[in-house]
């Protein structure tokens, strides 16, 4: 059995509009790569931490995938087992794209295969969730469940903890686009409104289920019409600088929809084929260059694999 091991976790889009904190799915690029080795000295060590700006603490209690690794170890009864890590952040802090989120699933997915495997994979989630506890004060799993998992999932409820694999069609395409400012996911919560009205809640259900149906039926112009969030959008577009501008222009050169991704700065769109979603990047980068704001571009499927060993 190998004793050390190199695996990517990809990025992942929560929220996916009208799903907060229940809908998630994961893309091909961007993500994490993490190298973990066993060693004979008790607890988990951080060696060294790339692509992050010396912002990350090297204190593994305090590092997302550092505590995900010593949880699972506690509730394996391998505490003894000692472990050192090199992370590479290949995405921005602060996103929108599930950075803390696939830092988690690296540490936790490479150490459950170091050891042989003794959880089935997904079974590791809680341990990642610990991950995004220390993140951002909130044990949630919409980035979480589909980084480790693949695919498109819903969080269908937390105590007890239930999340479902959906069917997605082969054609539909991702665009992210991520403005170089940063929104900070503790800030994008506190903003959010605690009580809402009835209308707004019968609204934003009938989406969540449409969404649901379009993607599995497959129907896109379903798709394209349940991707309306009334609820956290209005709220947390107004952190967003040339929000409105950037969604008109990715809806005008042919995404199914387009809205913040996780709690932004990044913004998502669904396309129906890779030229479309292509088109749809380009347009949303020249919306946020207007006012000399850089991005980058990712466009890809939605990942079905999760993550994966790579060395």
């Amino acid at each position: 059995m190998n004793d050390s091991i190199k695996v990517f976790a990809p990025a992942t889009v929560a929220n996916v509009a009208c799903g907060f904190d229940i809908f998630g799915f994961a893309v091909d690029n961007p993500g994490d790569e993490l190298i973990l080795r066993k060693t004979d000295l008790k607890g988990v060590k951080i060696n060294k931490i790339e692509g992050d700006e010396g912002r990350l603490p090297l204190d593994a209690s305090k590092n997302t995938a550092g505590i995900a690794i010593i949880k699972f170890l506690e509730a394996i009864g391998a505490e003894s087992q000692g472990f050192e890590m090199d992370l590479k952040k290949l995405m921005p802090l602060g996103s929108g794209l599930g950075s803390s989120a696939a830092s988690s699933v690296a540490g936790v997915f490479a150490a459950n295969e170091l050891l042989g495997r003794p959880l089935a994979q997904k079974d590791l989630l809680p341990f990642a969730m610990e991950g995004e506890f220390i993140a951002c004060g909130s044990a949630h799993a919409d980035n979480v469940g589909p980084s480790l998992m693949g695919g498109f999932t819903v969080i269908r409820s937390y105590d007890p903890l239930d999340i479902i694999q959906l069917r997605t069609p082969k054609e539909l395409y991702a665009t992210i686009v991520h403005p170089h400012i940063e929104v900070n996911t503790k800030d994008a919560r506190n903003i959010l409104k605690r009580e809402i009205s009835l209308k707004k809640t019968i609204t934003q259900m009938g989406n969540v289920a449409g969404l649901v149906a379009g993607l599995m039926l497959p129907d896109y112009d379903l798709i394209s019409r349940s991707l309306v969030d009334v609820i956290i959008e209005p709220v947390r577009a107004i952190l967003i600088p040339q929000f409105d501008v950037v969604k008109n222009a990715a809806l005008e050169n042919g995404a199914l929809g387009c809205s913040i991704s996780g709690s932004g700065p990044s913004m998502f769109a669904l396309s129906k084929d890779f030229d479309t979603a292509q088109k749809v990047g380009k347009a949303m980068q020249e919306g946020f260059s207007k006012v000399g704001i850089d991005s980058d571009c990712y466009v890809s499927g939605i990942n079905q694999a999760g993550p994966v060993v790579i060395g």
